[in-house]
């Protein structure tokens, strides 16, 4: 562990249950023992940082340019990302005993944030997440004119070509204990494209994207991380 957040944990109990997922098969009684809290801790101090840190880095930048910032470094898809790089599906696999997501990573590295903000508060969470996460493995200069926002992209385009542009709930179902959205993207009424997330407008996205690239719009370059990419933000 001291390898990965750069310390000895006092309290290790907090950094085991970072990496136990609410799938793993368990009793009533051990029903809220996993990282669904630390998650949600975790999500609040790393948006606060990461705001922080973009305020500092971008002195003369204006709202809308920071929150688009923020909202590309702590969106699902960057964390489920940065929790790759960094090994977390090692801890995932030793502590929950379910089958692994890429979803799980973006979620294991929130609740990893919590953990190191209970055992050691404030500024040394800054620290780390400042010196572990964004210098290692975020480059803030190409997110500035990354624009992974598929679906407002489509809809412009098929307002240039005189094309209409829907989305069709396909299926929802149950998958991993959760409610997950099957969702088909419309051009002109005809199926173009589906994808499959836990959120319905993460599943939009998603097929927007797959559309764009059956158009010829888009140029994959094999970083898509398709029907795994998780939302965990409500609808």
């Amino acid at each position: 562990m001291r390898p990965l957040i750069g310390f000895t944990p006092a309290n290790l109990g907090i950094f085991k249950l970072a990496f136990s997922h609410k799938s793993n098969p368990s009793d009533k009684a051990y029903a809220i023992q996993n990282n669904e809290r630390l998650e949600f801790l975790g999500d609040a101090i790393l948006g606060t940082i990461v705001a922080e840190y973009l305020f500092k880095k971008y002195p003369n930048s204006n709202e809308g340019f920071l929150t688009k910032m923020r909202s590309k470094i702590v969106k699902r898809n960057t964390l489920n990302k940065i929790g790759d790089k960094m090994g977390l599906d090692m801890l995932l696999q030793e502590y929950s005993q379910t089958r692994l997501s890429r979803s799980m990573l973006g979620n294991a590295v929130e609740a990893l944030v919590g953990a190191v903000y209970l055992e050691k508060g404030y500024k040394a969470t800054k620290r780390f997440v400042v010196r572990r996460i964004l210098r290692n493995y975020v480059d803030v200069h190409e997110l500035e004119s990354y624009d992974d926002n598929y679906k407002s992209q489509l809809l412009e385009w098929c307002q240039k070509n005189g094309q209409t542009v829907s989305y069709k709930l396909v299926a929802r179902y149950k998958f991993e204990k959760r409610d997950r959205f099957k969702v088909a993207v419309m051009i002109d009424g005809k199926k173009l494209a589906t994808a499959d997330d836990f959120n319905k407008k993460s599943a939009e996205q998603t097929a927007s994207e797959k559309a764009m690239l059956q158009l010829g719009i888009l140029v994959g370059n094999g970083d898509n991380d398709d029907d795994d990419s998780d939302d965990d933000s409500e609808d």
